[in-house]
């Protein structure tokens, strides 16, 4: 019996209907990867000035590892690579666990992925005011200022100066330079200090009054409206509150402290036979906390690292959350039979099983860290964008700024676009061994 012949539409019919409506997708494909590519590469072995420039063969390759700009913009890469898939993934695991185990899990993991809505770029822009070093306008050095205030505060006077050269620095402290005996006075006159800036409630200074076997004394704002002498208590000018103020002996060693009255007065009382010295404890001069410069040379990269782990700890503890749900509850109920606790199911059981989640949102991260752009582009400022750079931005800032090298842009790109391949091949292979 003859073979049944082919059925309407077959034979070679259908491979010309298929290969019409593959068309215009192999177009676009060619245009705008295939033809890019090989271009870019080609074009890496010429000068700045295209192929008018002439053949330079691999010096646009050595210029990488030669200009410290493109050297740095590597180093970077790498941190950034070594940094934030771990983070991002360890980060996303723990969210993943922990909303298994609250009751308002559906708020905790819309707040969480709420970043990911966003654009790197306005990402950028939002945490470049926040790391604002001023902290009454960078919300994370207010947040630092807060805490450091509670652990040591800030001194009553931190801008003021000595009025006269009778006040000496010592150790943070200002120290009289006027050898002081029981019954005498101690006369401790600031400026420097803004109106604002003086302590509430502060009055009238008074002008001390010796006591027999005390030392008396008075801190003021020695600054009187329309001139005054320096060194001497008059009428208009202010005295000091809650300033600590020191007795020290000869041997330099605080033998009694106090804190001036709202008129700026002072006393030691019972003050043995000697001699002292007074003056005004360095407490009082201890600066606020002035922020971090989080947007420095020094910091930027970090900053930068947070900013973007904060972005995908969402899209983390999402996928992890998918394959925790899909995880047999058999294989953890066993472990807890046979006695296990929650860190060894966790470590043991838990993390084994989501390899492969795990690896997928790894694989992800090291393939978009390696070519992160917007959000350095968008957060560093000009004065550290060279410091914080990444190699694709290093390619775009190379090829497309003064004076606009096409050539080493070029090599750029074909040196990034060979870090990508084995991770795009790993990838691969992970998907086919799943298939």
């Amino acid at each position: 019996m003859a073979p049944p012949g082919p059925a309407s539409g077959e034979g070679p019919s259908r491979y010309r209907t298929g290969a019409l409506f593959l068309l215009p997708a192999l177009v676009l494909l060619c245009v705008w990867l295939v033809y890019p590519t090989i271009y870019t590469i080609v074009r890496s072995f010429f000068g700045p000035s295209g192929y008018l420039g002439g053949w330079v063969g691999i010096d646009n390759y050595r210029t990488l590892f030669t200009t410290s700009t493109l050297v740095t913009a590597m180093k970077n890469s790498a941190i950034w690579v070594a940094v934030v898939p771990a983070f991002v993934a360890a980060i996303g695991l723990i969210f993943a666990v922990l909303i298994e185990r609250i009751r308002w899990s559906v708020a905790f993991k819309t707040v969480v992925f709420l970043p990911m809505a966003i654009s790197a770029f306005a990402t950028g822009v939002t945490w470049r005011i926040m790391y604002l070093q001023d902290p009454s306008q960078g919300a994370i050095n207010a947040l630092g200022r807060t805490v450091k205030d509670a652990v040591t505060p800030p001194g009553v006077l931190p801008s003021a100066v000595p009025s006269t050269g009778l006040l000496q620095p010592h150790g943070g402290a200002l120290i009289l330079k006027t050898p002081l005996h029981p019954g005498g006075v101690a006369l401790l006159g600031l400026t420097g200090i803004a109106p604002a800036d003086m302590p509430s409630g502060s009055r009238q200074a008074a002008q001390p009054i010796p006591k027999p076997g005390n030392i008396e004394g008075v801190v003021w704002r020695d600054f009187k409206p329309g001139g005054g002498k320096a060194g001497v208590v008059e009428q208009g000018e202010i005295g000091i509150r809650g300033v600590t103020v020191e007795l020290r002996d000869s041997s330099g060693t605080v033998v009694q402290s106090a804190k001036t009255e709202a008129n700026g007065a002072f006393d030691f009382t019972n003050v043995s036979a000697g001699t002292y010295n007074a003056g005004i404890g360095g407490a009082t001069f201890a600066k606020p906390f002035g922020g971090y410069s989080w947007l420095g040379p020094s910091l930027i990269t970090p900053a930068l690292l947070i900013a973007y782990i904060w972005i995908w700890a969402g899209f983390s503890m999402v996928v992890i959350a998918a394959g925790l749900a899909a995880m047999p509850r058999d294989v953890l109920e066993a472990a807890r039979t046979d006695g296990a606790s929650e860190w060894q199911v966790f470590r043991r059981v838990t993390v084994p099983l989501l390899a492969p989640v795990l690896s997928v949102v790894f694989i992800t991260m090291v393939i978009n860290v390696l070519k992160v752009f917007d959000i350095v582009i968008a957060l560093a400022p000009d004065s550290t964008v060279a410091n914080a750079s990444t190699i694709a931005l290093a390619m775009w800032r190379t090829a497309f700024s003064a004076p606009f090298d096409f050539g080493t842009g070029s090599a750029i790109a074909v040196f990034l676009f060979l870090l990508v391949i084995p991770v795009l091949a790993l990838n691969i292979r992970r998907f086919k061994r799943e298939i």
